[in-house]
């Protein structure tokens, strides 16, 4: 899968998206923002979480952790995150390319109001060594995600 199928979703949806890709590793947020040039609160790291009856995607801003007692209170239950072959097998995309897009299986999608302190920010795109600039708004419509605040 990966970036082959964020590109594919993205054409199927009509989206004209520019995908960057990197010779070096953009797969830390660390790492992203210095390839790109921004700081790294303006990369979207996207996190994958097992709930009792699913999986689901909370993207966040590069720098923000998850807060247990807000995740508790939105969920009902403790925050567990994926192990990275099971992120594998869920969303198709490696670890340090985790992205909403282009999805394996059809997950439930979260963003963290985190993201709204930028006009734009960065999520991988399926790969490594890749990225994607849009807004927030667009990242809401792209995904059809849910606006929450675990962060």
């Amino acid at each position: 899968m990966s970036i082959e199928s964020v590109q594919k979703h993205f054409s199927e949806k009509g989206l004209d998206f520019k995908i960057v890709e990197f010779e070096e590793s953009t797969a830390t947020v660390e790492l992203a923002a210095l390839a790109l040039g921004v700081e790294p609160a303006r990369i979207a790291k996207t996190m994958a979480f097992r709930l009792k009856e699913k999986d689901i995607l909370i993207l966040s801003k590069g720098d923000a952790r998850v807060d247990n007692r807000k995740y508790k209170d939105t969920f009902g239950e403790k925050a567990k995150m994926l192990k990275p072959d099971e992120v594998l097998e869920v969303t198709g995309h490696p670890v340090g390319g985790v992205c909403p897009f282009g999805l394996k299986n059809n997950l439930e999608i979260y963003l963290d109001i985190s993201l709204k302190a930028f006009d734009s920010v960065f999520p991988a795109a399926g790969s490594r060594n890749s990225a994607v600039e849009m807004t927030p708004s667009q990242l809401e419509d792209v995904t059809g995600a849910t606006w929450i605040d675990v962060c």
